[in-house]
């Protein structure tokens, strides 16, 4: 049996402890000199109407320690978000946010344009980042080093962080959206897949907002309005039934063809 050599073995000092938190993994890769760490996440996937919102965090190290009220967006109730989101804007060295409206997503498909809105926030960092943390799936080509971790939003800060960005904007967005289109209740259910919101859909059709390559939207179109769809990848792609956070969606598993228009980084002070 041949000896590992004592430089091969894995360094205690670079294995992340799960009693450290959600700051574990920032500090391992810090020590490791791979910092800064960027974490990346988005909102906005699961939801037939309004748009994917992605975001993109570098925490300052000195700060994350200080982040009480800091766990995944879907844990939280929109107070506690509000409050994570406030202590994040002050520990935050860099963050960006890129939204993708829902015309983008019919066009291209979910996965690619979820996979470019990461690109893009990333890219709109002011610097580059030693480390990139994804959560749930790899990102392929990017300027540094990643890490695609399942459930990264429940063990990694950045991630977390991320993912708290991403949700407070999309929410922010789909209340402005509610009073545009108040009567599928977006304030209230932010265009997932609610029965109320199920309800609205029979009774009044889709809207602009709606992503209409989705399986539950096409289906409510009116007859003749369409056109176009029915020739698209989108439209004739699909995960199996009961799949996806509300069922079968649409998607289009390809990297090709991301997309360079329609993407709007919001405004830090957002």
């Amino acid at each position: 049996m041949i000896a590992v050599a004592a430089e091969e073995r894995r360094s205690a000092r670079y294995t992340p402890r799960r009693s450290s938190g959600l700051s574990a993994y920032e500090r391992v890769l810090s020590r490791a000199g791979l910092a800064p760490v960027a974490g990346v996440d988005e909102a906005g996937r699961g939801a037939c109407a309004g748009p994917l919102v992605v975001a993109a965090v570098v925490l300052k190290a000195s700060r994350i320690a200080r982040l009480t009220e800091l766990a995944d967006s879907k844990a939280l109730t929109a107070k506690a978000r509000n409050a994570a989101y406030s202590q994040i804007m002050d520990a935050a060295d860099d963050f960006s946010v890129i939204t993708i409206p829902s015309s983008e997503i019919d066009r291209l498909g979910l996965h690619v344009c979820n996979v470019a809105g990461m690109r893009r926030a990333l890219a709109a960092l002011a610097g580059d980042p030693g480390y990139v943390l994804t959560d749930g799936f790899p990102v392929r080509g990017l300027r540094a080093p990643a890490l695609a971790m399942w459930k990264g939003d429940q063990v990694a800060a950045c991630v977390a962080a991320a993912s708290v960005v991403a949700k407070v904007t999309r929410d922010a967005m789909m209340g402005e959206l509610d009073e545009t289109f108040p009567v599928y209740g977006f304030a209230r259910h932010k265009g997932y897949s609610t029965r109320s919101h199920m309800r609205a859909l029979d009774e009044h059709g889709p809207c602009p907002q709606h992503r209409m390559s989705f399986v539950n939207v096409r289906g409510r179109i009116p007859a003749g309005d369409d056109e176009g769809l029915e020739n698209s990848e989108d439209a004739n792609s699909c995960y199996p039934s009961g799949s996806g956070q509300n069922g079968p969606i649409v998607d289009v598993i390809d990297e090709h063809g991301w997309p360079t228009a329609g993407l709007a980084a919001m405004a830090r002070g957002a």
